[in-house]
């Protein structure tokens, strides 16, 4: 069974920093883009980075470019997103997802991350 598994959120004040993990099993995810999502009570859901297998080449919305940062690990088939300086609109629930080719077509259940202020 091909699955992703988020864990590491949680209640955090502004201005703290959490750990997001993705675990990835069912099959090597090295040959596939990682990205992280997020969705807000009340939104749409919205890109928060990439990175790519190829080259490990990263991508991050304007709204958390600075702040977060993606990373992987191809040994441990898992992928990281650390966040720092977190903020209350950063509140949100977050995927974690796979893009074997040009769409993302595999994805976690979600973790949820509150920011307090």
């Amino acid at each position: 069974q091909v699955q992703l598994v988020e864990s590491g959120g949680g209640l955090v004040q502004a201005g703290g920093s959490l750990r997001l993990s993705c675990a990835a099993s069912g099959r090597t995810f090295s040959n596939a883009d990682m990205g992280w999502f997020r969705q807000a009570p009340g939104k749409e859901r919205e890109f928060v980075a990439r990175v790519t297998w190829s080259d490990g080449t990263t991508y991050y919305a304007n709204s958390v470019k600075g702040r977060f940062t993606i990373s992987r690990d191809n040994a441990k088939n898992t992928s990281y997103l650390q966040m720092n300086s977190l903020k209350p609109e950063d509140t949100a629930v977050y995927y974690c997802a796979a893009a074997f080719g040009a769409i993302y077509n595999i994805w976690g259940q979600g973790t949820q991350v509150t920011v307090s202020s």
